[in-house]
């Protein structure tokens, strides 16, 4: 047993990180770990923060690795934001703790998840940081790509790119991990372009799939201007309302504990000079659900696009598997009812809307536009 086990197909970055545990001479205080979607990058920050708390490089079993994989361990920070951006006043503490020894590990570990959500004042702010850390202190930062983080903080740092693992890699895991009986594994695993938390999700729950097959109904069903708009509304209030499933309860626990550290629970009004206290929770809370609400509909997206792809196979007569092979029948009546250069066009109106998004156009505006794309035209 072992903390790099989960990495499926990841073996060229873990033997980088590897040898920097086992090596003093390979070790830097700043990484930059970076890949797509599903790749395992944060996986693959925990796994070696584990490894460098652990006197056996990562057994997996010692105390410093359960701690650290349980996200327990008094000197590895794990930093994911849930809003759009990493703001200032979350980075100054990171700053201010960067700058203690470890308390009782080896190391200071710091992992930001979402490092490409630093915005420009935030990422000022760890750049001095980054540029001089104490003896013992180690930033891990994650990332889609190079090119999404600050240059400045990129050119410190040393960076490791992990790729998308191989599909039947992924299945592997599924079977090993959660007992999924394995064609349903290899299904899930190429539904969900070897991204293995969401490989994991649609092995094993049927809503899951359900909802992605209704997002990929979408392509069939929008016949006119009419039926795209309803379908984008339909896809918005989904996306609405699995955010708000995703963040409600948590909210209202929050707010609980905020009230009760405030001495106001089950106060009928707020005292006014708690309600800025309140008002910043609220507020929070809101950027968290705009988040939740954003990566909804994008993986809808993703997952368009992965049909649309399949429809370009076929008409293309390309020799490679298709990523929906339960939506066979429904890429191939597509495939045969357009042309490779309609299905080209549908697939940038996919990527405008995902570009739209990114950049806060109203969700409801950027699906609806793209939906209308999405029709037969002629």
């Amino acid at each position: 047993m072992s903390v790099w086990d989960d990495l499926v197909g990841q073996e060229p970055a873990v033997a980088v990180l590897r040898h920097a545990v086992e090596d003093p001479s390979a070790m830097t205080h700043a990484w930059l770990l970076t890949g797509p979607p599903g790749s395992g990058r944060s996986n693959a920050a925990r796994a070696f923060a584990a490894a460098l708390q652990c006197e056996a490089g990562g057994c997996g079993t010692c105390h410093a690795c359960t701690t650290v994989m349980g996200g327990t361990h008094p000197d590895v920070t794990l930093v994911a934001t849930e809003g759009v951006f990493i703001r200032v006043d979350t980075t100054r503490p990171l700053v201010e703790l960067a700058q203690r020894a470890p308390s009782q590990g080896r190391w200071r570990v710091i992992v930001v998840e979402d490092a490409d959500r630093f915005n420009e004042q935030s990422a000022n702010v760890l750049l001095k940081a980054v540029e001089e850390p104490p003896e013992r202190t180690v930033w891990l930062l994650c990332a889609p790509g190079p090119e999404d983080v600050l240059v400045t903080i990129r050119s410190r740092s040393r960076s490791v790119a992990l790729r998308v693992p191989p599909v039947e890699a992924v299945a592997e895991l599924l079977v090993r991990r959660d007992g999924v009986d394995h064609r349903t594994a290899v299904v899930a695993a190429r539904a969900a372009q070897s991204h293995v938390g969401i490989a994991r999700r649609l092995a094993r729950d049927p809503q899951a799939r359900e909802r992605r097959a209704a997002v990929l109904g979408i392509a069939t069903r929008v016949r006119g201007v009419g039926d795209a708009v309803l379908a984008a509304g339909e896809l918005v209030e989904t996306a609405q309302a699995d955010a708000k499933a995703a963040t409600e309860e948590r909210d209202a626990a929050e707010k609980n504990a905020l009230l009760r550290s405030l001495g106001a629970e089950g106060a009928t009004t707020v005292p006014p000079a708690l309600r800025g206290q309140l008002k910043a929770l609220e507020e929070e809370q809101k950027r968290r659900a705009t988040r939740a609400q954003r990566d909804v509909l994008d993986r809808a997206m993703v997952d368009l696009l992965s049909l649309y792809r399949d429809v370009l196979v076929v008409q293309l007569g390309a020799g490679v598997d298709l990523v929906n092979v339960e939506q066979e029948d429904a890429v191939r009546t597509l495939a045969a009812g357009s042309t490779p250069e309609q299905t080209l066009r549908r697939m940038d109106a996919v990527g405008q809307a995902r570009t739209r998004l990114a950049g806060n156009v109203a969700p409801l505006l950027a699906v609806e536009a793209m939906a209308i794309a999405l029709r037969p035209q002629g």
